[in-house]
Formats: C-alpha cells, structure tokens, sequence
C-alpha cells in the first residue's frame, strides 16, 4: 500500500491525511480564502515602529495587524539584503543575478535593532509565523527558498547540509556536486531528500529556485509597500515536495480543480509520476472510503478517555 495521501476539499478549506499502510500518520488543515500570509512568503513592508526596549520592530505587511521582527530574525546577511532590495527599488540593481553584487560585512549576533533599521524605511520580509488571533504575523529578514532538494539561502556561499544524512562518501559527492553547480553569493542547504540524486535533479531544483528569487527581483521593482512579491505554495504541495518519493503510492483527491492542481505540480517536481494522482467520484466520503474518519475517531476517544483516567 506504501505511502498515501489523501485530500479531502471542503468548502471551508482542505483536510490533508497521510496514511502509511493504511494508517494515520499525519492530519492537516489548509484553511479556504485568502492564502495571504503563509509561512515562506515574501513580503515588501513598511517599518511602523522600533521598540529598542524590545530589540525589535513593528512592520506593515498589509496584514489589519503590524508584524513582528526581532533583531535575532534579521539574519546575518541583512545588509547585503537590505541594500539590493533598496537598489532594486531605485532601479540600480536591474538584475536578479548576484555574480557581481558586492556583499556587506554580517551585522553583529549582539546589535542593536535600532541601529541596524528606522521607522518608516521598506525592508523585504518573510513570514516565518503565520498571524493568530490578536497577532500580526511573526517575521524573518534572512530569506529562504525551499525546493525539493534544497534551500536557497542569497547573499551566502555556504554549503550545508541535513544532518540526518549520515554517509560520508554521500555528503561529500552532494557537497562537491552544489560546489560545482551554485552560483556565486547564493548559499545552498542540502535537504535529506536529496540523498542518491542525480546532477540533474539537484541542478533543475537549484534553477527552479533561482527562478523564484528571480520573481522577487522582478516584483520588487517600483513597489510600493506593504506588497507581497513572493507567495509560498499550499500546504498541499509543500508535503508533495517534501515527501515525494518511490513510497509514495497514491494522492486520492475528491475534487476536479485540485486534481488538475497537483496533476500540474506534481509533472514538474517528478515529471512520469502523475499516474499516482486518483481523481475519487465515489458516494461515501472520501476520509469515510479510507478509513481516515474512523480512525480519526478512535484518536479522539482515546485522548478522552486519557483525560477522565487523569480526573
């Protein structure tokens, strides 16, 4: 049976359930509407205020409430960000290639968030924590680009690479094969997932995701803050590209407009795979035909009657 997904498209979001052999593994929720705001986007904002007392600041990111950034979620790298996102936006850096961008000294781990950023001033940004209730979202100025295999880090040369793969030989071979392949002042993280791929795969991840800094680049120029220049994929496709492999069998899905969507994405990160993708017409409802409500259920009881024991 191996590795399955199945997506359950309801009119107030996506449930997403991951079975292997059968059993619940991983339950998820894609909220419906508005995708604005997800983890991984990318945004140009507004500094609305420097808290020194808090070493962070307040950003205007179109959201009804301000976001947060803390010095520590500057990254090291801010000044090199902060000046090609100020000359994208003055027309200086034409661009998005960083083969001759000069990069700036790291900003210090123990700065001060006032001397490193002024109210009123635009600073790209990227959502690390989604809003909640009375909060605004939690931001990141060190911006990532996940892909399949990597991670793209800007304004870095550094290789690095997932602890969880342990050979040797095989992180020296992925290590020397990014070496060969990145481009100049672009950092790479190598995934787990990318133990025993080809030059070819890594290489058309990395160009996939040049591509996106690429959109950045190019929606940053004559923007107007707060604007998002980069919207991050749905938690649907992100658990594609992460787990995406031989295992996976099958992704049941009850409706036709996600079943074109994942066709769509799924021909891109594995082109021949798409065989794998079961567009469900059946009457009983696809978490009920899967087994996934019933076990849904027995979860629910269980943690029940663990909390009347504890009573």
């Amino acid at each position: 049976m191996g590795l399955e997904l199945i997506v359950d498209t309801r009119k107030k979001g996506t449930w997403l359930a991951l079975l292997d052999d059968g059993k619940l593994i991983e339950l998820h929720q894609e909220q419906g509407g508005d995708n604005a705001f997800s983890v991984g986007d990318v945004y140009l904002g507004k500094v609305r205020k420097v808290v020194p007392s808090l070493n962070a600041s307040f950003v205007d990111v179109g959201y009804e409430k301000d976001a947060f950034l803390h010095y520590l979620d500057l990254g090291p790298q801010y000044t090199s960000l902060n000046k090609f996102s100020r000359e994208t936006l003055r027309g200086k850096q034409n661009v998005p290639d960083l083969q001759y961008f000069k990069l700036e000294k790291d900003i210090p781990k123990d700065g001060k968030i006032n001397d490193t950023i002024s109210a009123s001033a635009p600073i790209l940004v990227q959502v690390a924590k989604e809003p909640i209730s009375s909060k605004g979202p939690r931001l990141t100025a060190e911006i990532t680009l996940a892909g399949r295999y990597l991670v793209l880090v800007p304004f870095s040369n550094k290789v690095s690479i997932s602890q969880k793969i342990k050979d040797s030989e095989e992180r020296d071979r992925l290590k020397d094969v990014m070496r060969t392949i990145k481009p100049k002042n672009f950092g790479v993280i190598i995934r787990t997932v990318a133990v025993g791929k080809k030059l070819e795969q890594l290489d058309q991840d990395l160009n996939n995701l040049i591509e996106k800094w690429g959109t950045i680049h190019e929606n940053l120029i004559n923007a107007k803050p707060p604007r998002r220049v980069l919207g991050e994929i749905d938690k649907t496709s992100s658990i594609l590209r992460d787990l995406l492999n031989a295992d996976f069998t099958n992704i049941h899905v009850n409706d036709q407009d996600m079943y074109d969507t994942l066709n769509t994405y799924v021909a891109d990160i594995a082109p021949g795979r798409e065989g794998i993708i079961k567009k469900y017409d059946g009457k009983l409802d696809i978490f009920e035909k899967f087994g996934v409500s019933k076990q849904i259920k027995a979860l629910l009881e269980r943690k029940f009657l663990c909390r009347v024991e504890d009573i």
